[in-house]
């Protein structure tokens, strides 16, 4: 009964690697002369889209979306509920261009980090905590100024589905000392992609986008308070939801 599912997540991950291999390399040969803006969308969100894509095809995983029209036109800060690799990969099509806070680790991954330190994200070391936090803050900042939406995962780590963790500071003090908006996102495709897990469960990711959050003038602890009440609301409604659903609703 296994055969059929772990013959389709095999399929996925042959897709994955191949379009990681081949766009990273062609990203890594062509997209530094292009302008940033431009880059992102080739190198990111051209990727992107064909790998949830080709999960749609293969494992049967498509995407509702609820509140897109609230991601505004103008640079803002974007905090994303982090479950599994899907969430780090549906965010980027969310907003262009952006720039991610991520962990320096993943520039170091053969192509994709290639590809990726193209784009300039916000790599920090994750073990020096302050240095983090003024890295985040100055090129967070820099980024904006040049018309970049900056995407966070407030609780830092993946989180297992069901599971809540406290935000971090980050997102909302970068937030309060530049004025930008805040949207929040949240999702339950780790029910459909868990984390470490080869297995995927066919089925539609309902995500929810939330109103922007207002920040002029704001202390980054009201701000924070505000955003992670927001999620911690609509994933208590996701998880009160249905088991697992095959509907297929596409919204890519």
């Amino acid at each position: 009964m296994m055969l059929i599912p772990a013959a389709r997540a095999a399929l996925f991950y042959l897709g994955y690697i191949l379009a990681t291999i081949i766009w990273g390399s062609l990203s890594v040969a062509v997209a530094w002369s292009m302008p940033p803006k431009a880059r992102f969308s080739f190198v990111i969100g051209a990727w992107t889209r064909f790998v949830l894509w080709w999960l749609s095809i293969s494992c049967g995983i498509r995407v509702q979306v609820r509140g897109r029209e609230h991601l505004p036109d103008t640079p803002c800060i974007l905090l994303v509920k982090h479950q599994s690799t899907w969430d780090t990969l549906f965010a980027q099509t969310l907003l262009s261009p952006q720039t991610t806070l991520i962990k320096r680790e993943l520039l170091w991954i053969p192509f994709f980090g290639w590809a990726f330190s193209l784009l300039k994200p916000i790599a920090i070391n994750r073990h020096a905590r302050v240095g983090a936090f003024r890295q985040l803050m100055k090129t967070g900042a820099e980024r904006m100024a040049a018309g970049f939406s900056v995407t966070l995962f407030p609780e830092g780590t993946r989180m297992p589905w069901g599971k809540q963790g406290r935000f971090h500071p980050g997102g909302a003090a970068l937030a309060s000392t530049t004025g930008a908006p805040v949207v929040v996102v949240a999702h339950d495709g780790g029910r459909y992609w868990p984390a470490h897990r080869f297995m995927k469960n066919p089925g539609t990711i309902e995500v929810r986008i939330s109103p922007p959050i207002e920040t002029k003038g704001e202390k980054a602890q009201k701000i924070n308070e505000l955003a992670e009440k927001w999620l911690r609301c609509e994933m208590s409604e996701l998880e009160r939801q249905a088991p697992l659903s095959s509907d297929v609703q596409v919204d890519h």
